[in-house]
């Protein structure tokens, strides 16, 4: 079930095609809207697949607002949740991710943690039942594209005129910094400062904003539309540095071994920080540009969220739970 929260074609239908998905059974195609209107519109819509088809799960991923009118959809029907990325924790109420994590958590029956810091912090909110740490799926797709990119290569670097280790990518998107004009401001001066190449593939809302509060883009600095999940793999796998405020990208950054600098206060991914491979900024021009002149990484890299079979071990304690399971996925378009 795809409830179309995403969906653009550059943000959604972008990566069916490249990670080889097949189409959704069902696209709700929910689209934008305020977070009450779009979270019921798609509450809505789950509970009437859900009262037709009755799955024996319904397999719920990560902290979207798909994930929560999934988890809340279930839970009024009695059907059993299964959250992928479960425990997962900012400690920062003011993100609506946040908020949609904590619920669903809360909502789940089976729980599925890629590391040892989600499953603590479960048990702090005292969910101990059903937890399991699994690892990572994007560790599963990421080694898929890896693979990928070894038999049929990306010609993206080439497309874009920048070289192996001598570029920065970067991705803006959180609502944190997008919808306060002052800290974007600041992200896009700091972006316009550094003496290197910008890749900048373009969320449609941040070039939305962007545009809309007139900021002044340097020649360096190369806007681009969204890439496919394969291009995407070998522009950060080869740039110097990432600079982010995407949990997603923060974990592929530390896997590819490139370092990261995060444009917000925290990060759930903590483990990438105490690792010495991610920095935390903010949206302050002088601490993103330091970061980027001065940040290196310290010390080897860990093996972090998993071995690369977390999908795996999920549908394996999914059969676990109700024998040959039919599962109902609550998605956003995101693998």
């Amino acid at each position: 079930m795809h409830t179309g929260q995403h969906y653009d074609y550059r943000m959604s239908g972008i990566f069916f095609a490249g990670l080889d998905l097949p189409q959704p059974e069902v696209n709700l195609e929910v689209g934008s809207g305020t977070h009450g209107a779009q979270t019921g519109a798609m509450l809505k819509g789950i509970e009437q697949v859900l009262v037709s088809e009755r799955p024996d799960f319904v397999l719920i991923y990560g902290d979207t607002n798909s994930t929560l009118a999934g988890a809340l959809a279930a839970s009024k029907l009695s059907i059993p949740i299964a959250h992928v990325e479960a425990g997962l924790r900012s400690f920062k109420r003011s993100m609506p991710e946040e908020i949609n994590r904590v619920v669903a958590d809360h909502l789940s029956d089976l729980l599925l943690c890629p590391s040892e810091v989600s499953v603590q912090n479960l048990a702090a909110e005292g969910i101990n039942r059903n937890v399991h740490q699994i690892g990572d799926v994007m560790l599963d797709v990421l080694n898929w594209a890896r693979q990928r990119l070894m038999s049929q290569p990306s010609q993206i670097l080439e497309s874009l005129g920048v070289k192996q280790g001598r570029y920065l990518l970067t991705t803006v998107h959180r609502s944190e910094n997008t919808d306060d004009t002052s800290k974007l401001k600041q992200i896009i001066h700091a972006f316009n400062a550094v003496a290197e190449p910008v890749i900048f593939p373009v969320h449609p809302r941040s070039r939305k904003v962007i545009g809309e509060v007139r900021c002044e883009i340097a020649s360096h600095v190369h806007m681009i539309d969204p890439v496919g999940y394969v291009d995407m793999v070998a522009l950060a796998g080869n740039a110097r540095m990432i600079l982010t405020d995407s949990g997603g990208l923060q974990k592929e950054a530390y896997w590819l071994g490139v370092p990261c600098v995060t444009l917000r206060e925290e990060t759930e991914w903590l483990e990438t920080v105490e690792e010495g491979w991610n920095t935390l900024t903010g949206y302050d021009f002088v601490r993103i540009t330091a970061a980027v002149q001065s940040f290196k990484p310290a010390g080897m890299r860990r093996s972090l969220y998993g071995d690369g079979f977390a999908a795996s071990k999920c549908v394996e304690l999914l059969s676990e739970r109700a024998g040959l399971v039919t599962v109902a996925a609550c998605s956003q378009g995101k693998a």
